[in-house]
């Protein structure tokens, strides 16, 4: 579904990724694992067109995205969750879930509707929340509707980033459940990036370690799990 190629971006001349290059097979969670400074963030700044590419190559379901808007991105079926979760701040709940609306959204069975249905159901708390102002919930519940808002638009692939930063044990296990029922029920892939690695290795299907802007481990969360790059890449050892 993703294939990236020898990709190098960064901001002011300075590549911050070095010729990376990582694949994404369709209805996989795939993982990004990496200490602060790896790239993750510039990683899935690049994939949704916020930050323009140096060099590389972009492939999505075997389409050159590269050098595209992130408004033809989320138009191809690319949805992307940001690191602290950016919040409209002057909408309510709802009103933000209704803005993310894409043409996949009202064409798909039963539109917007059903949609909506679904996100109550992985989060009702947003359903009782729906006439707050989203800045007001509280930093799990924003993580609940930044990724809500990602589903609207009827993703095929959502870059997850940071889904646990800031939040309390018990909500991040239950943000990575809801992940996994997502991937599970409605086949979205994913692919996140992420510091917890415990949880990450917990579900993911496929483990990238990045260090420095580049790939330095890879494979099954088993094998990533016993490879002493995993170790180098957090602890510098």
């Amino acid at each position: 579904m993703l294939h990236i190629d020898a990709l190098i971006a960064g901001y002011n001349g300075v590549a911050v990724l070095r010729r990376l290059s990582l694949k994404v097979k369709p209805q996989q969670i795939v993982a990004v694992l990496g200490a602060n400074g790896a790239g993750k963030t510039t990683l899935m700044n690049t994939l949704s067109g916020l930050l323009p590419s140096t060099s590389g190559s972009i492939l999505f379901d075997g389409q050159e995205i590269g050098g595209l808007s992130p408004e033809q991105i989320v138009r191809r079926g690319i949805s992307h969750v940001p690191q602290g979760r950016r919040i409209f701040p002057g909408l309510t709940v709802h009103e933000n879930l209704v803005v993310a609306q894409t043409k996949a959204t009202k064409t798909s069975a039963g539109g917007f509707a059903a949609v909506l249905n679904e996100v109550h159901e992985l989060f009702p708390r947003l359903k009782e929340r729906k006439d707050q102002l989203g800045w007001s919930l509280s930093g799990g519940e924003q993580q609940m509707l930044a990724v809500s808002r990602a589903l609207v638009a009827r993703p095929k692939l959502v870059l997850l980033d940071e889904p646990s930063l800031g939040l309390a044990p018990l909500i991040f296990e239950s943000m990575f459940s809801a992940i996994r029922e997502i991937n599970q029920r409605d086949k979205t892939t994913f692919l996140l990036v992420e510091q917890n690695a415990e949880q990450a290795l917990r579900i993911a299907d496929y483990v990238y370690v990045m260090e420095l802007g580049t790939i330095v481990a890879q494979g099954t969360p088993e094998e990533v799990s016993r490879d002493p790059a995993i170790e180098k890449a957090y602890l510098g050892g």
